[in-house]
C-alpha cells in the first residue's frame, strides 16, 4: 500500500469516525513525509478538539521544531509533558522531558 492509499484510506476512516483521535493522528503521520503543512494542521486539530491525546504531542512538536516554529514546538512539548504527567504515563513523560531537553539544547534555548 502505498502513502497516498494509506491517505485515501484515513481520510475515509476519518469522515466515518471523526471522532476518533487515532484517525486523525495517523493521517497527520502520513502527510509528515508529503505536505508537511497538512500534517501541522492535522496536528492542531488534533491538539485543538482531542488534546488529551497524547500521541500527538510528540511528533507535533518535531515537526513545529523542523519548520523552525520554535515557540510552538517549545509550547507543545510543555503541554505534552504536562499531559503525560497528568496521565502518569512514565513512558510517555520520559520520552518527552528526554526530547524537549534536547530540543532546548538545539535550539540554544537552555
Amino acid at each position: 500500500m502505498t502513502n497516498l492509499d494509506r491517505i485515501h484510506l484515513l481520510r475515509q476512516f476519518t469522515e466515518e469516525e471523526p471522532e476518533n483521535p487515532f484517525n486523525w493522528y495517523a493521517l497527520a503521520i502520513e502527510y509528515r513525509e508529503n505536505d508537511q503543512n497538512e500534517a501541522l494542521m492535522l496536528f492542531a486539530k488534533l491538539i485543538k478538539d482531542h488534546p488529551t491525546y497524547l500521541a500527538t504531542y510528540f511528533p507535533a512538536a518535531h515537526l513545529y521544531a523542523e519548520l523552525g516554529e520554535i515557540d510552538e514546538a517549545k509550547m507543545i512539548f510543555e503541554k505534552g509533558i504536562s499531559l503525560a504527567h497528568d496521565q502518569m504515563n512514565r513512558k510517555a513523560l520520559q520520552e518527552l522531558q528526554n526530547a524537549y531537553q534536547n530540543f532546548l539544547f538545539e535550539n540554544d534555548l537552555d
